[in-house]
């Protein structure tokens, strides 16, 4: 038996929480002394107690504690519990961050924008425009990532999308005129912008932008097109990057682009299916061959235990997606493990990449 004191030490709660749990039929000790009224709990009882200490940490509402505790044995039911969770924690922040920014705004209302004019290839520019486009997200719970992120350097424009499960970056390089400043673009201006730079196709290979934090402006071959910028906070992207700051993945494995997609779109290609949210998705699992290579494995190997633990899933469509955006005939893969994202980057050019989170096998 342990003292309520040893509990609270193994798990990480507190006594007081102990007693809070006690209370509330959370976790119940084993025994209490009929005289003194001391609490003992077995060491069964230890793992249940850490659980109730990460659920408490994160936040989860008692009753989630409650219901997490007692399927506990039932890990997709527990999963189910978590996901949702985790959904009412990005609402909220979220919300917050629109409150934030509404909130700047009423600190600073005569503060003059910083403008910076930009010349840029049209070609360029499409490119970088494409590369990104299909990881824009389009829930309109999270408003600030239905749109482009412009983050213009010194030498040029970075592009970042996100729908949370997956982003994409780009670069396209020129001359810069001003500042570096910052801006969110709706993704129909992107549309717009993208279809501007068509029309300059064999008239002009330049483009030239202004933009300001709460506006952009375009102009190709003497056509031009504006729109208001987002005036909300785009999530930290750079803590979302796998291998491309600070660290090396342990996989950097180049695919032809063609084969894999045939091998990804062919009818009796493996794909398994997982839900969230309520949604099922087509998901494939990438693993090493035995040279080393890239290869698309089985579901029923799938979850397996493997000597190089590498095994991860990715929803199959954002893969395509990915492909696509980025094809250049051929690409590399680099990949960590199963709960490190997979990022698809183009070989002559590492400003540019995308990113896909993984989904749980």
């Amino acid at each position: 038996m342990r003292s309520i004191g040893e509990l609270a030490r193994a798990s990480g709660l507190t006594v007081s929480a102990l007693r809070f749990y006690d209370r509330s039929g959370v976790l119940v000790p084993a025994l209490v002394d009929p005289a003194t009224g001391y609490r003992w709990y077995t060491d069964d009882q230890v793992a249940p107690a850490r659980l109730v200490a990460g659920l408490r940490r994160v936040g989860m509402p008692l009753a989630g504690i409650a219901e997490a505790l007692a399927h506990r044995h039932e890990p997709a039911v527990v999963h189910r519990l978590l996901d949702a969770h985790q959904r009412r924690l990005e609402d909220g922040l979220a919300d917050a961050r629109r409150e934030l920014s509404r909130i700047r705004a009423l600190l600073d209302p005569e503060e003059i924008p910083m403008t910076t004019r930009l010349v840029l290839d049209r070609a360029d520019l499409a490119a970088a425009v494409d590369a990104v486009r299909f990881a824009v997200g389009a829930d309109p719970e999270l408003p600030a990532l239905s749109a482009v992120l412009l983050e213009v350097e010194s030498d040029g424009v970075r592009l970042v999308a996100t729908d949370r499960h997956r982003l994409a970056v780009a670069r396209a390089v020129g001359r810069v005129d001003g500042p570096a400043v910052h801006a969110l673009l709706p993704a129909d201006a992107v549309d717009e912008l993208r279809a501007l730079l068509d029309t300059g196709a064999g008239i002009t290979p330049e483009a030239h932008l202004t933009v300001a934090p709460d506006r952009v402006e375009v102009s190709v071959a003497g056509r031009a097109t504006a729109a208001e910028a987002l005036r909300y906070d785009y999530p930290d992207y750079r803590r979302l990057l796998h291998g491309q700051v600070g660290g090396l993945p342990t996989y950097r494995i180049p695919v032809d682009v063609a084969a894999l997609r045939a091998a990804l779109t062919a009818d009796d290609a493996p794909v398994l299916f997982r839900e969230y949210a309520g949604v099922s998705a087509e998901v494939t699992v990438l693993g090493l061959d035995d040279r080393g290579g890239l290869r698309v494995v089985a579901p029923d190997e799938a979850t397996a235990d493997t000597t190089d633990g590498m095994r991860v899933g990715v929803n199959r469509e954002y893969l395509l997606d990915a492909l696509d955006a980025g094809d250049r005939g051929q690409l590399v893969l680099e990949l960590d493990g199963p709960i490190t994202p997979l990022a698809v980057r183009r070989p002559d050019d590492e400003d540019a990449f995308s990113i896909l989170m993984p989904v749980r096998l």
